[in-house]
């Protein structure tokens, strides 16, 4: 856990100054408030013997200028403090957000979505927050202890050895509450992210929620969830409550043995036991301070402990992100320049991890020319979609090859080659931000003209005018404020105006009608005539142009032809042209 919390602490390389600042002015802070009661304790010293004003007054102005110090020297520690904290939790959800970006589809697949947003923020101000403390308070608290323990023998002789008695007792309760807690602040952690997503999924499957009255099981699964996390919660903050109570007990015998001994010995002296020197009320009121001093920051130093036994499992999680290693990356010498739109899958087998039983895909073997136009249809679970992701090299084959322009995908630079690829998925996205801007992800240069274009050749341009801020729309974060067909249409001229080698359409027209549907397909085959564009799609009237139709039957090629050849040989293409042909095409409405 050491080692992963210092490769941690690498996020706080850029605010070295501000910790290092942070630690000097802390100890100068703790230097002085051990000063303080020295001073006052010979200040009481003085009255009691009947000292003159200008002498009471000088030592009021010396603690005036200590405290002044100390709340100087604390501002500073404060300020420089929050600088390298918030810097470092910063620079952590940055590298955390980074590794994500990088991540492949199998690294995300091992992660939930809520999983990670739980480690982005819950465990990064848990990591931050013990930091903070570690550099400030696991600071002063140890200085203050041992200053206050030296002050104490100095102040008190004999009577400090109460302070070394009580500590290791302190120190062993800790160790035993930390023991216990550890394992349960791990189990929390998880549960937290059962939690997310819980409610991750009811917010997106809110329409669907609703539409089955569900409600009622949907507050029942998430009561079982939060409940969890309640019960193992309360359990690990009753044994973290123990300390308090340790801590309050040790504190008042130490307080009561200062004074019960404090007071023996300034009354009968040192004679009684064989001594000479004596203990005066200025001691005795010095011993106290130091005495509150060393036990207020046990306790700190007890809540630190705390803390650190909360992040650990944070400490963990964060590392468990930054320590996978993307399964996709560029080789060492990438080729960076894609010829061409051709594609050839060569005996290609697939599964989504090395643990499935059963391939998704198995001997795929099929050839697309630069600028063909091919469709592909199947049924449900036929892997249409898990084809096309090996294209861009979101996933990479089990067995086989497959190549764009001549080379395999895994020899390109992965920028490369997905930038040379556009896919519209069959789950389309928006991000928040205008319209303009959503259409720029296709290409971030382009002009007003170019992004009106590509909108009137994806039929969009209509609707968008009729916004009566245009393409300075605002589009909510999933595109909740735009129907499922503005939605897709927005999408395809997204990757129109990439101008890709090759162009994917997942089942991307499902949300429009079959003439917007005709009229997206020309203008497709007129504005982007050599690239190659692959539809999938359920309906053939999608697909029935395109120059060959691919129907895919159980992760393999069950057939491949134009419209007429399947529709003469073969009968699952014709049954589905003749089911669609008398049922009518079921049109998605807007």
């Amino acid at each position: 856990m050491l080692k992963r919390l210092l490769k941690l602490f690498g996020a706080a390389r850029e605010y070295r100054k501000s910790m290092v600042l942070t630690m000097v002015f802390v100890a100068l802070e703790v230097v002085i408030d051990c000063i303080i009661p020295y001073l006052i304790a010979s200040l009481v010293n003085q009255i009691q013997d009947e000292c003159p004003m200008s002498t009471i007054w000088s030592y009021a102005g010396a603690l005036a200028i200590l405290a002044l110090l100390s709340l100087a020297f604390g501002a500073i520690a404060g300020a420089t403090c929050a600088t390298a904290s918030c810097g470092f939790g910063r620079n952590l959800r940055r590298q955390l957000f980074y590794r994500v970006q990088d991540f492949s589809f199998e690294n995300i697949d091992r992660f939930s979505s809520a999983s990670l947003v739980t480690r982005m923020t819950t465990d990064v101000m848990n990591v931050q927050m013990s930091y903070m403390m570690i550099i400030r308070t696991a600071v002063r608290s140890p200085l203050m202890i041992i200053f206050s323990c030296v002050m104490a023998v100095v102040m008190g002789g004999p009577l400090s050895l109460v302070f070394v008695l009580v500590i290791p007792i302190l120190f062993g309760g800790l160790l035993l509450i930390m023991k216990k807690v550890m394992p349960l602040f791990k189990r929390v952690f998880r549960q937290y992210d059962r939690v997310n997503e819980s409610i991750e999924e009811n917010i997106r499957g809110m329409r669907v929620v609703k539409s089955y009255v569900r409600e009622d099981y949907e507050r029942e699964k998430f009561d079982r969830e939060a409940g969890q996390v309640e019960r193992d919660f309360t359990r690990a903050e009753k044994i973290l409550a123990l300390n308090n109570p340790l801590m309050q007990f040790c504190s008042y015998v130490i307080l009561l043995v200062v004074l019960f001994f404090g007071s023996y010995l300034i009354i009968d002296g040192y004679r009684r036991l064989g001594g000479e020197a004596h203990m005066d009320v200025g001691h005795l009121s010095s011993m106290l301070t130091y005495g509150m001093q060393i036990l207020m920051n046990l306790m700190m130093t007890s809540f630190i402990f705390v803390m650190i036994s909360i992040s650990a499992e944070s400490v963990n999680r964060i590392s468990e992100v930054l320590e996978t290693e993307s399964t996709l990356v560029s080789p060492e010498n990438p080729i960076t320049e894609v010829q061409d739109g051709s594609i050839v899958f060569e005996g290609v087998s697939f599964k989504y991890s090395a643990t499935a039983e059963k391939m998704a895909l198995s001997d795929v073997n099929l050839s697309i020319a630069s600028g063909e136009t091919v469709g592909i249809i199947g049924g449900t679970g036929s892997s249409k979609t898990t084809l096309i992701q090996l294209i861009s090299r979101l996933y990479d084959v089990t067995e086989g090859s497959v190549r764009v322009g001549g080379v395999d995908v895994r020899d390109y630079d992965l920028v490369t080659l997905r930038d040379s690829v556009a896919v519209v998925l069959q789950k389309n996205v928006l991000f928040s931000g205008t319209i303009a801007e959503n259409l720029r992800w296709g290409n971030p240069d382009a002009t007003l003209d170019e992004l009106r274009e590509a909108c009137r050749l994806a039929c969009a341009d209509e609707f968008i005018e009729s916004f009566p801020d245009g393409y300075d729309t605002y589009i909510e974060q999933g595109g909740t404020n735009v129907s499922g067909g503005q939605k897709q249409r927005l999408c395809i001229a997204r990757a129109l105006l990439k101008k890709p080698k090759i162009l994917i359409l997942d089942d991307s027209t499902s949300a429009v009608d079959t003439k917007t549907d005709a009229l997206i397909r020309h203008a497709m085959a007129t504005y982007i005539p050599t690239t190659t564009k692959i539809i999938i799609a359920q309906r053939l009237a999608s697909v029935m142009d395109a120059d060959r139709i691919v129907i895919m039957e159980g992760g393999r090629v069950a057939a491949v032809g134009n419209h007429e050849t399947l529709l003469r040989e073969n009968g699952l293409y014709r049954e589905i042209w003749m089911s669609q042909s008398k049922g009518g095409d079921s049109d998605g409405q807007e």
